[in-house]
């Protein structure tokens, strides 16, 4: 494992810790897509099967357990515990936009055609536009909290340092996974774009740039 790699992970874990801590202690989901966090718990989900079937370190199994329990748990807060507090009606993406496609497209671009390997690939789908709801959720509001826009930034970092890795291991290992890169990069997109406005207006203007969004 390479440093890219390692501070990657970190980063998607310190992402998810802020917004499950964040909900968690003041009580309250406002301004979180639901929609987007059940997405990620069944990206962590079909990704995550292989723990029944094989052991690749002591890391590994940790991280993906951990991640399992911290987006199950994030989901719980959302839809159970603090759903009073839940703005349904701000979180209405259409994500059977994403969800249909996505699962036709595992089926037709995968490496075999196998249960597992199908599930794999479209959790690699899935992740690159999961975080689709919160930013269109974004978009009706015309806010984010600070909170919010932190758990988005270190998911971009996330998803910037994993780009850092694959380039080092394609240098250093020949290693190139077209799939994942090719996802990740659409995912790195969608969160420049977020980057960008908020650099440069502090805040999001309802209409401006999230246009694409607002079809769904």
């Amino acid at each position: 494992m390479n440093i890219f790699r390692l501070a990657g992970d970190v980063s998607h874990l310190v992402a998810i810790i802020i917004l499950f801590m964040k909900i968690r202690r003041s009580k309250s989901c406002a301004g979180i897509s639901g929609k987007s966090q059940v997405l990620f718990a069944l990206v962590f989900t079909t990704r995550y099967l292989d723990l029944f079937t094989s052991v690749i370190s002591i890391y590994n199994t940790v991280m993906k357990v951990v991640f399992l329990a911290l987006a199950y748990a994030t989901v719980y807060l959302i839809y159970m515990r603090f759903r009073s507090t839940f703005d349904s009606e701000s979180d209405s993406f259409r994500v059977e936009f994403l969800l249909v496609p996505v699962a036709g497209l595992s089926f037709l671009e995968n490496y075999a055609f196998a249960p597992l390997e199908i599930l794999w690939t479209f959790s690699i789908y899935l992740e690159s536009v999961a975080i689709l709801p919160q930013l269109f959720m974004i978009t009706k509001t015309g806010e984010a909290e600070s909170i919010t826009t932190h758990y988005l930034f270190f998911l971009g970092l996330y998803r910037a340092l994993y780009l850092a890795n694959w380039v080092w291991r394609y240098h250093t290992e020949g290693f190139f996974d077209q799939i994942a890169v090719v996802s990740g990069v659409v995912q790195t997109i969608f969160y420049c774009d977020f980057f960008y406005l908020y650099v440069t207006r502090g805040k999001y203007e309802p209409g401006r740039d999230f246009d694409f969004v607002l079809y769904f």
